[in-house]
């Protein structure tokens, strides 16, 4: 397998260098992952691995252990097609959000993705303020985010979508997508270049699975029929897998029930950046938006340029990440206590 087509370059190539001091290591790129087992693709095909015990040792989150995207430095088993993932090398991008239910922890869906396709369907599922989400943790992630609005076919207000999401998504591509008359192909298409990984990220039933096989030509991955009672499709892909095309990589994912953000407040203004240039303009600096005079923002809501639900979503995802923030900083004081606890019983085990 030629490595350059699945995403290699210099920049990896000098890491690799530096880090394979002894030149026992290969590389890969992470495929597909089935709970503690990776598929790699290597220059000599495809083996599987696990984490090594260091690197599982050294690993202080989950965040810090391999998922499908990463380029992974590897011991191979010698006359066997397994290896042990010895090292991860830099991400250029990862998607992340915070793992469901209260805990305060990191969960790294996918790495060193170029764009990544959000994907809604324009029946039951369309709900901008959930595609403004998706945004903030497209700009967090470092890759160029596209929306695509899929199921086309179904909806005869184009056009009024097509505003409602511009009016949320300045400057960032829209398409329209339907997989039964193939529109919007073309234009998908154009986002896939040799060496580059796409992703596509989105709720469940929305149709990513048919979209991958739209861009394949093949069925690639299992599609199941759009329920009757609320026109969505049913959940069929269970885990993140890369796909290899003579025009570049593709990368599937389940389907997200939640949309838990992380990440911090600039990922907001990116999202937000209409109502944080208007902020820019108010008459005070600590301008809190309210009844200060010469407010930019509230004369932009009152006169219609900003809606009123737009700015109450950038108040409450700002909040979000406030108290993220927060959560965060008082986690990284108790495992600074902790440490400094445990250094303090090895000194007097030392000295007795």
């Amino acid at each position: 397998m030629n490595l350059q087509s699945i995403g290699w370059n210099e920049q990896l190539e000098q890491e690799f260098k530096q880090l394979n001091d002894q030149h026992c290591l290969a590389v890969g790129r992470v495929a597909t992952q089935h709970r503690n087992l990776y598929e790699i693709w290597t220059e000599k095909g495809k083996v599987t691995g696990n984490v090594s015990g260091k690197l599982r040792y050294q690993a202080e989150t989950k965040s810090m252990f391999p998922v499908v995207g990463d380029w992974v430095a590897i011991s191979m088993h010698e006359g066997e097609e397994r290896a042990t993932i010895q090292a991860i090398l830099q991400r250029k991008s990862q998607f992340s959000r915070k793992v469901a239910g209260d805990t305060t922890e990191e969960q790294v869906i996918s790495a060193n993705v170029d764009t990544v396709f959000l994907v809604s369907a324009l029946n039951q599922d369309f709900n901008v303020r959930r595609i403004e989400r998706y945004l903030v943790l497209a700009w967090e992630s470092g890759a160029n985010p596209v929306i695509v609005l899929n199921k086309a076919d179904l909806a005869d207000d184009l056009e009024d979508k097509r505003q409602d999401v511009e009016a949320i998504a300045f400057g960032v591509p829209i398409i329209f997508v339907s997989c039964v008359t193939k529109q919007g192909f073309d234009d998908l298409q154009n986002y896939m270049q040799k060496g580059e990984t796409v992703s596509l990220i989105g709720s469940s039933g929305v149709g990513k699975s048919s979209i991958v096989n739209m861009l394949t030509g093949e069925e690639k991955q299992q599609v199941q029929d759009i329920r009757e009672d609320d026109h969505k499709g049913r959940h069929t892909t269970t885990h993140r897998e890369l796909i290899l095309l003579e025009s570049g990589l593709i990368m599937d994912t389940p389907g997200m029930r939640e949309i838990q953000l992380w990440g911090d407040e600039a990922s907001v203004h990116s999202a937000f950046d209409d109502i944080s240039e208007l902020s820019s303009m108010c008459k005070f600096n600590d301008c809190q938006h309210q009844n200060e005079p010469g407010c930019a923002v509230r004369q932009a809501i009152e006169e219609g340029v900003v809606s009123g639900e737009r700015y109450e979503s950038y108040l409450k995802l700002q909040r979000e990440m406030v108290y993220l923030a927060d959560k965060k900083a008082y986690l990284q004081q108790v495992k600074e206590r902790s440490r400094q606890i445990k250094k303090t019983i090895r000194k007097s085990r030392k000295y007795k």
